[in-house]
C-alpha cells in the first residue's frame, strides 16, 4: 500500500498539467449520498427513475425525487474539493471533469470545472428555455399542484413546457453530449501530463472512456 501511495505522490508531485475527472465519490464526506455503493441511492431507488423517459412519464413524482436526494444546497465541499482547489491555484491542475451535479467543486474554489452532467442548481422549460433556480422549484412545489409547468411558455402541447432540472438523465443529452463538447474534453485529456481519477467507478459511459484518450506514457 504504501508503495502506491509512493508511487502516485511522485506522479502528482511531478505533474504540471493534470486533468482530474471526478465522481460522487469525491463528494460522500459532505454527506451526498454515491449511487452505486451499498447505501447508495440506487438501493433506494430503481436506476430508470434518472431516465428522461421517467421524467416525461411522472413529472411530479421525479422532481420530488430530485429534489430528495439530489439537491444539497447546504452541503459544503470536504478536504478533496479543497486539495484540488488548492493545486488550481498552484498551476497544477488544469482542469476538472465532473460527473457530479452538487456544484462542490467551484464552492472550493476550483474555476475551470466541466460539469459534463449538467448541474442541479437550476432547471428549465423545455420549450422556451426559461431558467428557475432550484430554490424557486422547490418553492413551488411547496404551494402549485402544476409545479413543473412553465407559466412564461406559450406552447399548447402540456409536454412540451415540462420544466427539468438541469442534469443529464439516462436517454438524455446535456451541453457536453456535443462534437464541439467532445473534442474540448478529448484535447484537455490529450494534453495533459496526469489523469487523476477521484471518486468515480468509470462504469457509465461515455464519462468512462476519456482516460483512454491520454497521450502515450501519461499515467
Amino acid at each position: 500500500m504504501d508503495s502506491n501511495l509512493d508511487t502516485c505522490t511522485n506522479l502528482i508531485g511531478k505533474a504540471k498539467n493534470i486533468v482530474v475527472l471526478t465522481g460522487a465519490g469525491i463528494s460522500t464526506e459532505s454527506g451526498i449520498k454515491d449511487f452505486r455503493s451499498k447505501t447508495g441511492i440506487y438501493q433506494m431507488a430503481p436506476e430508470y427513475i434518472l431516465s428522461l423517459d421517467y421524467f416525461y412519464q411522472h413529472p411530479a413524482e421525479f422532481n420530488q425525487f430530485a429534489m430528495e436526494h439530489l439537491y444539497h444546497p447546504d452541503a459544503i465541499p470536504n478536504k478533496g474539493h479543497e486539495i484540488l482547489a488548492k493545486w488550481e491555484k498552484q498551476g497544477k491542475v488544469r482542469h476538472i471533469i465532473t460527473q457530479n451535479i452538487d456544484g462542490l467543486h467551484q464552492k472550493a474554489g476550483s474555476k475551470n470545472v466541466i460539469e459534463f452532467h449538467g448541474t442541479i442548481k437550476t432547471a428549465s422549460c423545455l420549450h422556451c428555455g426559461k431558467i428557475y433556480p432550484t430554490e424557486e422549484m422547490v418553492s413551488r412545489m411547496q404551494t402549485m399542484e402544476d409545479f413543473y409547468i412553465c407559466n412564461y411558455c406559450k406552447s399548447k402541447r402540456e409536454k412540451e413546457h415540462y420544466i427539468k432540472p438541469d442534469v443529464v438523465l439516462y436517454g438524455d443529452a446535456g451541453e457536453w453530449f456535443s462534437v464541439d463538447g467532445f473534442n474540448t474534453i478529448i484535447q484537455l485529456i490529450e494534453q495533459a501530463d496526469c489523469i487523476v481519477v477521484l471518486g468515480t467507478s468509470l462504469k457509465v459511459t461515455p464519462f468512462s472512456v476519456f482516460p483512454q484518450y491520454r497521450r502515450r506514457g501519461a499515467p
